[in-house]
């Protein structure tokens, strides 16, 4: 497996070997080669990459989630899901919080979430979703396209955890929320994440990422440029000054 340029001491090790594994990775649109060559691993732990903008972090969930063709290995919990489709690789275990949430504007709240067929024996049913998400519960009738932009993400969320996911993988879940609102969100990942659900977080947002993940990606051109204990890049302004040009 190629290795990222960085590796610094104290990175914390996977807690299990029967996750996501990522080896020799590419994608391309057309001439554009946009993934080269990427490579990790995670198992239970939360995991964040982050990034500048157009540096392919969403180009990879699209090819994890099955949107995109790509070469190279995806294997999940042993198992290649290489070239399958969304459906199936959901259905394989990994949840897709997609980014801009893909909320249907004439669907409501109760019916977005009725749809995924979540049993009330699951972990996560329509009842416990509505309890991690009150204000869901006290906009059910209304329509996705009446919703706030903290709603909707909200929504999305819970239509993800709704598949009973073994990883759940969100595509910039904090992008164009008010701060307080991010915050929210925060803590209740934090919660669900404490319950033992493995996350792979893409965000721009540092410190949202680190507050929630154990450890850090940084995808820099298409690559994984570094792997790193998400306290080290949140402590350390010259990491973050080299990989995502914070000053």
């Amino acid at each position: 497996m190629t290795q990222p340029d960085t590796v610094l001491p104290g990175r914390p090790e996977t807690r299990s070997s029967g996750g996501l594994r990522i080896e020799g990775l590419d994608v391309s649109y057309g001439r554009v080669h946009v993934l080269q060559d990427v490579s990790f691993e995670m198992g239970s732990e939360p995991v964040g990459m982050v990034g500048r903008n157009g540096m392919g972090k969403t180009t990879l969930v699209k090819a994890i989630a099955g949107f995109l063709p790509s070469s190279g290995t995806i294997e999940f919990e042993g198992k290649s899901i290489q070239g399958r489709q969304p459906y199936q690789i959901t259905r394989a275990g990994i949840g897709y919080v997609p980014q801009g949430r893909r909320i249907f504007p004439s669907l409501t709240v109760h019916e977005h979430l009725t749809m995924v067929g979540a049993k009330k024996t699951d972990r996560w049913n329509v009842s416990s979703v509505y309890d991690l998400f009150p204000r869901l519960a006290e906009r059910k009738r209304n329509g996705g396209g009446d919703l706030s932009g903290g709603e909707q993400q909200m929504l999305a969320i819970a239509r993800a955890l709704l598949t009973n996911p073994r990883l759940v993988v969100m595509d910039e879940p904090s992008e164009g929320l008010a701060p307080a609102v991010v915050d929210h969100v925060s803590q209740v990942l934090r919660s669900v994440v404490a319950e033992g659900q493995s996350v792979l977080l893409i965000e721009q947002n540092l410190r949202f990422a680190t507050e929630l993940c154990d450890r850090i990606l940084v995808m820099v051109n298409g690559r994984i440029a570094a792997d790193l204990p998400s306290q080290v890049i949140a402590n350390d302004p010259e990491v973050q000054a080299r990989y995502l040009g914070v000053v």
